[in-house]
């Protein structure tokens, strides 16, 4: 059995210079870079961080990477599209006008970093 001391997840990006000014300018979080050029750390609540790393022959991943809870989603949506961020719509999920996909319990909308990864901002209700 292992017994792990942390636990973190960690995806790719094409160009850590623009990852590192998405998540730190566009969505606000608290970025550490490790080195020039290197993988950075994005830090999120309660010692949740997520380690992003370059590489060269990048694909986007075609699920979500990173999912990031509000107090308000709604707020957090007009906040994001003011900052340029386009919401993704996708082929059998119904979303309301704004891109929001309500369930029972919660609501989620996704839009993509610079990489083409897809990263969801969410609410539970």
């Amino acid at each position: 059995m292992v017994h792990a001391t942390r636990t973190f997840s960690s995806f790719a990006v094409d160009d850590i210079d623009a990852a590192t000014r998405f998540y730190q300018d566009t969505l606000g979080l608290k970025v550490s870079v490790e080195a020039e050029g290197g993988p950075i750390w994005v830090h999120g609540s309660e010692g949740h961080d997520t380690l992003v790393y370059p590489k060269r022959d990048h694909v986007p991943a075609t699920f979500t990477v990173l999912n990031l809870f509000v107090d308000d989603l709604n707020t957090a949506v007009d906040e994001l599209t003011a900052s340029g961020v386009a919401f993704e719509r996708y082929e059998g999920i119904d979303t309301d006008d704004r891109g929001i996909f309500h369930a029972e319990g919660h609501s989620v909308a996704w839009f993509t970093d610079p990489a083409g990864n897809v990263v969801a901002v969410g609410q539970q209700q």
